[in-house]
Parts: C-alpha cells; structure tokens; sequence
C-alpha cells in the first residue's frame, strides 16, 4: 500500500484538475449515524449529543458543533474535497434561501438500520424520519427553484449514508443477552439488518438518489469502548469484529443486486473497515501514536463514558486514531476520505470518488 504521503499529493493534483464550477454546482445530501450527523442532535432532547467541550476543540471555531469529532468530520471532509460549502444539519435555523441549494445533513447520532436500535437515546431522528425530512427539503427548494430544477438538484446530488455500527454496539451486543441476541442469532441478524437495509436503499432511490455512497461498518471491536468492555489485553474484541466481518460482504453483495436491479450504478461501497483497519492495525505508519487509546475519555483505553471538561485530554489530536470511545480524529476522517477520493475497488467499490465526479462531469 502506498504511503499517506503520496495520497496527499495525489489529491493536490486532483484538486488542480478538477473542474470547480461543477463541484461548486453539486449538492450533497448525508444521512445516518453519529459518524456523519454535522449537528442535528443539538436540537433535540437526547443524550446522544456532541455540544459540550472538549468537543469542536479543533472545529474553526475552537467550539462544539455538534460534531462527534475534535474537528471536522467525515462529511465536512468530503464536501472540502468536492469544492462545495459544508452542510448544514437540516434542523439548523440557518438553513434556509441560498443555502438550501448546497444540500442538507439529515444524520442523527444514535440511529441504526432498525427503528429500536438507540431507543436509550430517546429522541434522535430515525431513518425513515430522515428521509420524510428530505421530502421536506425537496418541497422547500421546490418553492425556490421550481419543480424540475429541483428535482435536477437531486438527481445529481452526492449522497452519503452510514449505518449498521449502533445496531451492533447500541443494540445486539448493548446487554448481554439483548433482546435482539436472544431472537437472532449473530449471521441471521446480519441477514434480518440486510433485509431491511434494502428497503432503505430503495427508498432513497424512489427519493431520488442517484450517486450514494454507502458505508460499510468500521472494525467495532476495535474501537475504545469496546476495548475498555471487553478486551482482556487491547486486541480487538472477536465476536463483535465478527459482526462486521458477516455483514460488510452481505452488504457490498446487496449494492451489487441493488445496481443490477436498478440497471445503473446508483450505490457505492465504501470499506470503511478497511479504510479503519489499515490505521488501526500499524498507527505509526500513518503518524498516530496509537489506536488503542482515546484522545478523550477516562477508564480502560478513555473508553468509558462520554467525553466531558472532567475526561482525560491528549495534547495533540493529530496522534490520536481516536477521538473519542467511538469517533475517529478528524486527522483519522482525512485519511478515511482520500480513500473515498482516489482509493482501489478494495475501498470504493466499483469506483472512488474522483472516478464518479469525473464521469459525472462528462455527462
């Protein structure tokens, strides 16, 4: 595998090539988890939120955002890549006129594929509910530019979506012996989240996705808090990597069905364990210190508990994989998104993000 360095400047030139003017002109619409949501939880009666320092420490603002990230996360980071303005989380008051055009951030931390995944949380904006917000959205910019140029706007959005991972950590392997594990078995769950994973997917389609990048879980027994539960020397946690080694290949084979179906390349795979792994498993070659170790938390590994004034804090987040018990660094997102911009079909499946804005352009 070739050196983060030679990534970077592989996107340099990317960047001088790539023509602005239809960047610029791209929306970009995200939903999902507590990986991707920019903000929308701020809004909303939950525990399941980001707006307490030391949270955004290294945000421009140097404040919480909203963000599960010390900085910029997965989607600030590919909208930088793309030339457009960051989204902003739909419930934002801001969003509004001009500023619809850029897209919206739909994500909600907490949620999963299915409805009682992160119940614990209360009030976070389900899957479903995220897309009746983009029904909402549609009607908005409707009232702007009228019904067929919003309707382009759609089509030709970028459209990211993460989930799976709480339904693994915030459900299946909660408790033991969750309501879930005593119904299914571990390979049947992966199957029942998959099943139900393609009524999503096809409902974004007949919402008018066209381009969506769809992520496959990260190394969840990998992350601190799992290390801190159930570790007993720092190695990844066996059952619950064994999750995503069932229903990552399970879920790159529906995206092919999906396509196939559809008659076009409609989703992307993006390996986010892979792309995870890679760092995870020799942090030094990419410049961490560790990828054990949460920038901030306390207990085990600080993964245990949220990230508060009282947890502990690393100096440098840029040595950190983690951020906290189950976000990457935003140094860690930077990585992750040169992946989804120039990585192989062992990435992005059945191709990266420049392959598409390329393609795209040409169309």
């Amino acid at each position: 595998m070739s050196s983060p360095w030679f990534f970077v400047t592989l996107l340099t030139l990317i960047a001088i090539v790539s023509p602005t003017p239809l960047a610029e002109a791209r929306a970009f619409f995200v939903f999902g988890d507590s990986l991707v949501d920019n903000g929308n939880n701020n809004y909303l009666a939950t525990t399941a939120r980001a707006d307490s320092p030391p949270y955004g420490i290294d945000y421009p603002t140097h404040r919480p955002t909203g963000r599960f990230s010390n900085g910029l996360n997965l989607p600030d980071i590919i909208s930088e890549q793309i030339g457009s303005e960051p989204t902003l989380p739909y419930l934002s008051p801001d969003l509004r006129g001009r500023k619809l055009l850029i897209g919206a951030n739909f994500a909600s931390a907490g949620v999963g594929i299915l409805n009682d995944t992160g119940v614990q949380f209360v009030n976070i904006i389900r899957i479903f509910r995220q897309f009746e917000y983009f029904q909402e959205y549609q009607r908005r910019v409707t009232k702007i530019v009228g019904q067929q140029q919003a309707q382009r706007l759609v089509n030709q959005a970028l459209v990211l979506i993460t989930l799976g991972g709480n339904d693994f950590v915030n459900n299946y392997f909660l408790v033991p012996f969750s309501a879930r594990s005593r119904q299914f078995s571990l390979p049947d769950f992966c199957r029942y989240l998959i099943s139900e994973y393609r009524k999503i997917l096809l409902r974004l389609h007949e919402l008018g996705g066209r381009r969506v990048l769809v992520t496959t879980t990260g190394p969840l027994g990998c992350v601190p808090a799992e290390l801190a539960m159930r570790s007993r020397n720092g190695e990844c946690v066996p059952e619950v990597q064994r999750a995503a080694a069932i229903f990552n290949p399970l879920l790159v084979q529906l995206i092919q069905q999906l396509n196939s179906q559809l008659g076009s390349t409609v989703f992307i795979s993006a390996n986010a364990f892979s792309m995870n792994m890679d760092f995870i498993t020799n942090p030094q070659r990419f410049g961490f210190v560790t990828s054990k170790v949460a920038c901030c938390g306390q207990g085990p590994y600080n993964g245990l508990g949220l990230c508060t004034r009282l947890s502990n804090l690393c100096p440098n987040r840029d040595v950190y994989a983690f951020w906290d018990n189950f976000h990457p660094s935003e140094r860690a997102n930077r990585l992750i998104v040169q992946q989804f911009m120039i990585g192989s079909t062992q990435y992005m499946n059945p191709m990266n993000l420049s392959t598409i804005i390329a393609m795209d352009s040409r169309s």
